[in-house]
């Protein structure tokens, strides 16, 4: 029967708890409902608001101290296990598991679970099991103890009757460590066989201290409170309610706990409004903070573990959210308080604007609401262009604004709020890594057109609302003002904060950067082009119109690339010159570099393999053009198909003009004469650089010229020969008086294919002509298409659209040619600004060093 018995109950196990928990559950929360319906609220709160934020303060800091040696249980058990652990990885780790057994606890189970997560390492199952178990057998090691102490305070001081039958819990929960302590001794297991005698005391001291210090927590809550009381008596009744809400088995003996202690403390003097206060205060800093901060140390951790397996996306994501957010919040609150202090009835009159302000900073002073509105737009600069010195001014002034909001107009979902605010400035921290920022033309117009309306809105309201006008005409409500000594006051803040804003500007800008114009060095410029080539631009270098990147590995110069600043962007001419088998990585080295000083390169008249490359690297392309070749191995001037050609070639022949091939170097009568042909060519146009040519002794030194004489030796026009890659040549400036015969650019190219095959050329690069594919064009967007049309029509004088007619006569291979821009970048705005490279006077860079950028280039 007995045995039958015992099967029932073990089958049911389960059932009966939960039957046994819930049953508890209705008694407690009847007794509850009871006790709350005789309690004043009013005096509840009362309690509650007439603490100090120093005492708060104090109970928090203490409260997470009380929690402390609970983790000791943690430094044990690892002795148990074959894993090997760090201190903080054993701190966190505790700290989670104990604060979370705490609110919810579920019999440990819990608590158990996040344990043999946290310590599985090289441990086998059994071994994890023996190990957690001890820790369970020992967590009300302490509580025992008090519970003795407890039984000598009541009886000892005669409180006999006012705990009445609870004795026997006492005695109960008394018995538990003795029989406990013998059983380790003297049954000889394998379970107790690693439990030495330093271990178990060390189990032993770390449950005394824990509900020493819980204890000692809820006494101390009372003390802080102010409230005169037997706290002998009260620590009594700790112990009997903690242990009445063990046996409960509702997690952290929630409901059961509060109803005794209420009891209790209601027979001694102390209301049942201050116990609320008493217990809410200890629940809150003992239970919820520590289990609070335990749930963001585990989304960390368990955060870092998903991170790593998915090789740092999620962070990745996180750090971007927050960093995007951030941005927004400090412009929008920048913007709000700029509007709220121009005019300040609008604001306070539309109901959405009212809403946002809820939300965002406050201060007592029109002029401090300008500066500061300012500076938070000047951050906003620095955060949304992830600078990195930008972090600890924004961290202060948000710090100083969330204290002066908190300050004047405190509500709890505001204080949530900004602390949310708080933490995307330190999840944004990593997404700030570049050195300065680089204050872009588009970035000035949007700051001026913020401080131009701001200027205008004010000096509007300043001039309706003074008494020459406001008395003789009607003045909307919403746009007048209080005083006219607080809108001079605003005006002198508008002011100051105008040139706070663009000191902010200059310290996020400050600083060396290499992308300088640098002293030109022939000697290392030839010592790659002499081993690799120039490649399709590299002769462009000798123009000395531009800056270079030299990319250095193995103790040498392999890699430099050509580029000219304007504003943020590095506008870069070609293929990167030199060894192709460090391409990639020079090209990664310097966009990192590029990236790191603020700057956004851009990839002008570069071939589809360099295209595809860089998309590689996000960058988006637009096909500007072709660049045609004549294949030499194919060009004579045999059959009648060139029968215009020959008899070109003889009408030339025929009126005296004489053709030369010249090689370097030249005389200085022959490249006066060709300075005449140039300016004569010009008509007082300004030359231009960068992607062509542009008439310079020493440029043209470095190639071959053809020249075309009439009768009398007049030098009439030349064209400048420039190599590219290895077999390929190409014409560069052709130029010639405007009294020059017919089609002496056709003559000119003519010489140039005859000379070019006799000297072992493969190729002629006539240049680049419009893209012919109209269907590829159909299928552009429209900014491309704007894009596209700002790049044809850019050329002034060099008419890049009658360049196509001329060159088809002789291209046999078109090859495409590309522009590269960052993803996300306006494209029209990039084209004006390469237009205005290109077409700007070429400027030769003859000085050297490292110069301060300055914030407006």
């Amino acid at each position: 029967m007995i045995e039958r018995f015992k099967n029932f109950v073990e089958k049911r196990l389960k059932f009966i708890k939960l039957l046994f928990v819930f049953s508890v559950l209705i008694f407690v929360v009847y007794e509850i409902g009871r006790i709350f319906k005789q309690i004043e609220w009013g005096k509840v709160q009362e309690g509650l608001e007439n603490q100090s934020m120093i005492t708060i303060a104090v109970m928090f800091f203490v409260g997470l101290i009380a929690v402390l040696p609970m983790i000791a249980y943690d430094f044990t058990v690892v002795k148990f296990l074959p894993g090997k652990y760090s201190v903080p990885y054993i701190f966190k780790s505790g700290w989670i598991v104990n604060t979370t057994t705490n609110v919810a606890g579920f019999g440990g189970v819990i608590g158990a679970t996040l344990r043999a997560n946290f310590y599985k390492k090289n441990a086998s199952a059994k071994q994890i099991v023996y190990a957690l178990s001890k820790i369970a057998l020992f967590v009300l090691a302490g509580l025992s103890i008090y519970c003795w102490i407890s039984l000598a305070l009541i009886y000892g001081r005669g409180m006999g009757k006012l705990f009445g039958s609870y004795w026997i819990w006492l005695v109960g929960g008394g018995v538990y460590f003795p029989v406990l302590f013998i059983a380790t001794k003297f049954k000889q297991t394998e379970f107790f066989a690693d439990l030495t005698l330093k271990r178990e005391l060390a189990l032993i001291i770390s449950s005394f201290f824990e509900w020493t210090f819980a204890g000692g927590f809820f006494l101390f809550i009372g003390l802080m409170m102010g409230i005169k009381t037997d706290f002998l008596t009260i620590l009594a009744m700790y112990i009997t309610g903690s242990v009445l809400g063990i046996v409960s088995m509702v997690p952290g003996g929630l409901g059961s706990f509060d109803v005794f202690m209420m009891y209790g403390m209601a027979t001694i003097g102390v209301s049942n409004e201050t116990a609320v206060v008493w217990i809410m205060f200890f629940r809150l800093f003992y239970y919820i903070i520590p289990f609070v901060i335990g749930v963001i140390l585990f989304v960390h951790e368990t955060g870092s573990n998903i991170n790593e397996k998915l090789n740092g996306i999620p962070k990745m994501a996180v750090q971007k959210v927050a960093h995007f957010v951030l941005t927004i919040f400090l412009y929008a609150s920048g913007i709000l308080m700029l509007l709220e202090a121009a005019v300040p009835r609008f604001a306070n009159s539309n109901e959405l604007l009212r809403k946002l302000y809820s939300y965002s900073f406050l201060f007592i002073s029109q002029v401090s609401d300008i500066i500061f509105a300012f500076m938070l737009l000047g951050l906003a600069r620095g955060i949304s262009a992830k600078v990195k010195r930008a972090y600890w001014p924004t961290l202060i002034v948000l710090a100083i604004g969330v204290i002066n909001t908190l300050l004047n107009r405190y509500s709890l979902s505001l204080a949530i709020f900004l602390g949310f605010v708080m933490i995307l400035v330190f999840l944004s921290k990593n997404e700030l890594y570049r050195k300065q920022m680089q204050y872009s033309i588009g970035k000035m117009v949007a700051d001026i057109a913020i401080f131009a309306g701001t200027f205008l809105l004010y000096t509007l309201v300043g001039i309706l609302n003074t008494p020459s006008f406001s008395n003789r005409h009607h003045v909307p409500e919403y746009l007048l003002f209080p005083a006219q000594k607080v809108w001079f006051a605003g005006f002198i803040g508008l002011m100051a904060a105008a040139l706070i804003f663009l000191l902010m500007l200059t310290y996020l800008s400050k600083g060396l950067t290499p992308f300088v114009p640098q002293v030109f060095d022939e000697r290392r410029i030839k010592q790659i082009i002499s081993r690799f080539g120039c490649g399709n631009a590299g002769h462009l270098v000798y123009l000395r119109d531009k800056s270079l990147y030299f990319f250095k590995s193995e103790g040498k110069d392999q890699v430099f690339f050509m580029y000219r600043r304007k504003q943020e962007k590095l506008f870069c001419i070609g293929e990167p010159i030199g060894n192709p088998k460090y391409f990639k990585e020079a090209l990664e080295d310097f966009l990192k570099t590029a990236d790191l000083y603020g700057f956004e390169p851009v990839f002008y008249d570069i071939d589809q393999d360099f295209t595809l490359l860089l998309h590689e690297y996000g960058y988006d392309f637009l096909q500007i053009g072709e660049k045609g070749l004549v294949d030499l191995d194919k060009f004579n001037l045999h059959g009648e198909k060139h029968h215009n050609q020959r008899a070109l070639i003889n009408r030339f022949a025929n009126d005296g003009y004489v053709l030369d091939f010249l090689k370097p170097p030249y005389s200085e009568e022959l490249l006066s004469e060709m300075r005449k042909v140039s300016d004569d060519w010009l008509s007082n146009r300004t030359e231009k650089g960068f992607s062509v040519g542009f008439f310079d002794e020493y440029y043209l030194e470095q190639g071959s010229l053809m020249t075309l004489r009439d009768s009398s030796g007049k030098l009439k026009a030349f064209s400048s020969i420039m190599p590219r890659k290895h077999g390929v040549v190409s014409t560069d400036l052709m130029r010639y008086v405007k009294d020059a015969p017919a089609q002496t650019m056709a003559r000119l190219s003519l010489f140039l294919f005859e000379n070019a095959k006799e000297a072992g050329y493969a190729y002629v690069d006539l240049g680049m002509a419009p893209t012919r594919d109209g269907a590829d064009l159909n299928r552009e967007f429209i900014t491309e298409k704007t894009a596209r049309y700002i790049y044809e029509y850019g050329y002034h004088f060099y008419s890049f659209q009658g360049l196509k007619a001329y060159k088809n006569k002789y291209v046999d291979i078109w090859k495409k040619s590309f522009i590269a821009y960052r993803k996300r970048s306006q494209i029209a705005f990039t084209m004006f600004q390469l237009m205005s490279v290109i077409n700007s006077k070429a400027i030769k860079h003859d000085y050297k060093g490292l110069v301060k950028p300055r914030i407006f280039n």
